[in-house]
């Protein structure tokens, strides 16, 4: 995977995006363990399962979906992290591999993943 920037690009962004290759380098879902990956935006926070060898998103959750009134964005990436959890157990997957996508393991990224754990994903 290769990288462009341009002079004008945003340095934090290309730093996330430069570890993302990084991390997606060591970082594999197969059929036995898909891969359970986390876009985090200002506002909402994504998060879905894949199969890399054929390339399908097995399930998906994202904050748009879940009730977020009077809660803040921590409660709801929590939330988001159940869903998923709850989601890819119906699919039968409870083992899976944690991909963060080159943010910090730290805020809302963790919440989620706290939240897939409770929801009984294992990683």
């Amino acid at each position: 995977m290769r990288l462009r920037f341009n002079k004008r690009s945003d340095k934090k962004m290309v730093a996330r995006l430069k570890k993302r290759v990084k991390l997606r380098k060591r970082v594999a879902g197969d059929l036995e363990r898909p891969r359970l990956s986390v876009f985090r935006s200002a506002n909402q926070i994504y998060a879905q399962i894949v199969d890399d060898i054929k390339g399908h998103t097995l399930v998906s959750a994202c904050s748009l979906k879940v009730d977020s009134k009077d809660k803040s964005k921590r409660e709801i990436a929590h939330q988001v992290g159940v869903e998923v959890a709850k989601k890819a157990l119906e699919k039968k997957i409870s083992k899976v591999v944690f991909d963060r996508s080159g943010y910090l393991y730290h805020g809302r990224v963790k919440a989620l993943a706290d939240g897939a754990r409770e929801g009984g994903l294992s990683f």
